[in-house]
């Protein structure tokens, strides 16, 4: 007896992740912030259907940005998004550098 998966349920991967080209820049941004001394501490997490990078002023404190990708919304709102401390989304897209430029904006006046 031969047992069929549904496709829908055979593309879904596991878990979703970060690939190499979009840690790239995120880990570059990151790395600016924190020689500013705006960052001090990151967290990845890679769920099953949003992967999520937060950053931390204190590793004990709450995050203050989420940069998430949700592989789901791509064809709706754009997979990734960067979300405040509050919860609020600060901007969304398919385009990861576009969306990190929010974040870009902050860089350029905390080094003022």
């Amino acid at each position: 007896m031969t047992i069929q998966i549904p496709t829908s349920f055979a593309a879904q991967p596991e878990q979703v992740a970060f690939h190499r080209t979009e840690l790239a820049p995120i880990l570059g941004l990151y790395g600016r912030f924190v020689a500013v001394g705006e960052w001090r501490d990151y967290g990845l997490s890679c769920l099953r259907e949003v992967a999520i990078f937060s950053v931390f002023r204190r590793t004990a404190e709450h995050s203050l940005y989420r940069i998430e990708k949700r592989p789901k919304l791509r064809l709706k709102q754009g997979q990734y998004a960067v979300i405040g401390a509050e919860g609020q989304v600060l901007k969304r897209g398919n385009d990861l550098k576009a969306v990190l430029s929010v974040l870009e904006r902050k860089l350029i006046r905390a080094v003022d």
